[in-house]
């Protein structure tokens, strides 16, 4: 089992790195040529920039039982697909039951920029999201131990 981080604007790299280290299972920071993003007691794979590079790298990688670790609801659909379990930063575990509902609303977003209105962007982020964030991963890695 690996983690897999698809690190671009990733704020939880190193909380990441700290919980897996724990549970000694190794963790692949994947990013672009733009967020190069280097950490001790990480492989980091970088690729060039373009749309969704790092998206399709990652999804070649991921195998059954992994964990992926991103907030693009598309990417985490794709990993779900692979048998990965898929959480975003703020520790929301994406599932079969969830997806729909999310990709449904990243429809309805993008749908609204493409008509010249910007949604509400996300608030900053809090430490309560760290926390859940922590919980969840670390409540996953129990199971798979």
């Amino acid at each position: 089992m690996n983690v897999l981080i698809d690190a671009d604007g990733c704020p939880v790299v190193d909380l990441t790195l700290q919980i897996a280290k724990q549970f000694g299972i190794p963790v692949i920071i994947l990013c672009d040529t733009s967020h190069q993003i280097e950490r001790e007691g990480a492989q980091t794979l970088v690729f060039d920039k373009g749309a969704d590079s790092v998206d399709f790298a990652l999804v070649n990688r991921v195998k059954p039982g992994d964990i992926v670790v991103t907030q693009d609801y598309g990417l985490a659909s794709m990993c779900l697909a692979r048998c990965a379990r898929v959480l975003n930063q703020n520790g929301l575990e994406y599932t079969a039951d969830n997806m729909d509902a999310l990709m449904l609303r990243r429809y309805e977003n993008k749908k609204l920029l493409r008509a010249g209105k910007h949604p509400k962007g996300s608030a900053k982020r809090t430490k309560e999201q760290g926390m859940k964030f922590s919980e969840t991963l670390k409540k996953i890695l129990n199971c798979k131990h």
